[in-house]
C-alpha cells in the first residue's frame, strides 16, 4: 500500500482551538492512525509545518507534538512548493488577507469560520478561489457531532412528520477575569477586535439550519451586552464593546421556524452547552453535542394545565435516549479528513468559502436586523 505526502502549512494552531481540534485532535490523530485511505487505497500522510510568531514558543510546541516542521516566516512557507495547503485558525480581522496571499501562491485553503468579519471580504475570497483554482474549504464542525448526526438520521428517516419548530440554546456563563480567570479570551468581547458572540454563533446556526432544517429565508435578532466591563489576561479592567448575548428567530424557506438563544451570560441548567429542541407533528427530539433523547406522537403525555396543583406528570421521563449507531470520531477530525479526500482526489467537498460566505451573510442580517430592530430578509448571494 502507497503513502502520499501532503504537506500543509497550519497557522494559527497556538490558540485553543487550533491547538486542540486542529493540531492535536485532527492532524495528529490522522497521523498516528496511519493518515487518510483514498478509495484505491492509497493513504495520505499529512506533513504539517507550524506557523507563528515566536521562534521559542514554536520550536517547543512543534517537538512536543513529534518534532513537527515549524517556521515564524508565513510568507516562506507560503512560497514553499512542497506545501499544497494553507489552513489558518488565527484571527477573523487577519484571515481574508492571509488566505488571499494562500490563494495568490496556487495553495487549496482551509479556514476556520467566519471566513471574514464582513460579506464583501469574504465573497472576495471565496471568489479568488473560484478564479485561481483552488480547493477551498471551511471548517462547519457542529456537523459532525453525534447529537446532530442522530438528528439528522432521524429526519431521513421520516420520524419527525413535517418538522414545526426549532429551539436551539448555546452558551454557559464566562467569567469576568475578577473572582475567576475568563474562560475565554478578551479579544472576543471587544468589537474592535473582531469580537462578539453574533459574529461567533450565526455563522455556526447558519450552517446548521440549512443543512438540517432548510434555507433561513430571514432573521430577527436582539443582541445584548449585558456584562459591560471584564478583567484581561494582564489583570486590567476593559470595556467591553461586543454583544455577549444574541436572542434570534430565523424564518425557513421550508415554513420551519427557528429560534437561537446564544449566550456567555447564562448558567446551565440543561442537558448539554448546546441543545436542540425539535418539534415535529409526528415527534420531537432534543439533542445535544453526543445524545439525542425522543418522544414520538403515540407517547406524547396529555398534561392538563392547573396551576392550583402539583404537577402529576414527570415530563423529564418521558424522553427515550437514541443509541449510538456507530463509533463517532472527533467532529473536527471527520471534516479534515474529508478536505484532505477532496484535495488529492476531488471527492465532493460541499462546505466551501461560499457557504463560508452564507454564514457571513447571515450575521450581517443579524447585526442590521438588531440596529434597525425589524425583521431582515437574509437574500442570496452574488454569482
Amino acid at each position: 500500500m502507497s503513502t502520499r505526502r501532503l504537506g500543509i502549512v497550519m497557522h494559527g494552531v497556538t490558540g485553543r482551538m487550533g491547538l486542540n481540534q486542529h493540531l492535536i485532535r485532527s492532524i495528529k490523530a490522522i497521523r498516528e492512525q496511519g493518515g487518510v485511505r483514498l478509495s484505491d487505497g492509497t493513504r495520505v500522510m499529512p506533513d504539517p509545518i507550524l506557523v507563528g510568531r515566536g521562534a521559542e514558543r514554536m520550536q517547543a510546541l512543534a517537538a512536543q507534538h513529534g518534532g513537527l516542521r515549524w517556521s515564524t516566516d508565513l510568507k516562506a512557507a507560503l512560497a514553499d512548493p512542497k506545501d499544497e495547503v494553507f489552513f489558518d485558525a488565527a484571527t477573523t480581522q487577519m484571515r481574508p488577507a492571509l488566505v488571499l496571499e494562500a490563494i495568490a501562491a496556487g495553495k487549496h485553503v482551509y479556514c476556520e469560520k467566519p471566513s471574514a468579519t464582513n460579506l464583501d471580504e469574504a465573497v472576495q475570497i471565496w471568489r479568488a478561489a473560484e478564479a485561481k483554482g483552488v480547493r477551498h474549504g471551511v471548517v462547519q464542525d457542529k456537523l459532525w457531532l453525534p447529537g446532530l448526526l442522530k438528528l439528522k438520521m432521524l429526519i431521513d428517516s421520516g420520524y419527525f412528520g413535517r418538522i414545526l419548530s426549532v429551539r436551539g440554546e448555546f452558551g454557559y456563563w464566562v467569567f469576568e477575569g475578577d473572582l475567576q480567570p475568563a474562560q475565554r479570551p478578551s479579544w472576543n468581547y471587544r468589537k474592535e477586535d473582531g469580537g462578539g458572540i453574533i459574529l461567533d454563533m450565526l455563522c455556526h446556526w447558519r450552517y446548521v439550519i440549512d443543512n438540517l432544517f432548510g434555507a433561513v429565508k430571514s432573521v430577527s435578532c436582539l443582541g445584548a451586552t449585558h456584562i459591560p466591563t471584564r478583567i484581561d489576561e494582564q489583570g486590567q479592567p476593559y470595556a467591553a464593546t461586543a454583544d455577549d448575548a444574541a436572542y434570534a428567530t430565523f424564518e425557513l424557506e421550508t415554513g420551519v421556524v427557528a429560534h437561537f438563544n446564544s449566550s456567555w451570560t447564562t448558567r446551565v441548567r440543561r442537558d448539554d452547552l448546546l441543545t436542540l429542541h425539535v418539534d415535529g407533528t409526528h415527534g420531537s427530539a432534543v439533542a445535544g453535542l453526543r445524545g439525542v433523547k425522543v418522544q414520538p406522537r403515540v407517547a406524547t403525555p396529555k398534561p392538563v394545565w392547573n396551576p392550583d396543583l402539583p404537577q402529576p406528570i414527570d415530563f423529564m421521563a418521558g424522553w427515550q435516549e437514541v443509541p449510538d449507531y456507530a463509533v463517532f470520531d472527533n467532529a473536527f477530525r471527520a471534516q479534515w479528513e474529508l478536505f484532505i479526500r477532496h484535495v488529492v482526489e476531488g471527492t465532493p467537498f460541499p462546505w466551501n468559502l461560499r457557504e463560508g460566505a452564507k454564514g457571513v451573510q447571515l450575521v450581517e442580517a443579524g447585526l442590521r436586523s438588531w440596529q434597525e430592530r425589524r425583521w431582515v430578509d437574509v437574500g442570496t448571494l452574488p454569482a
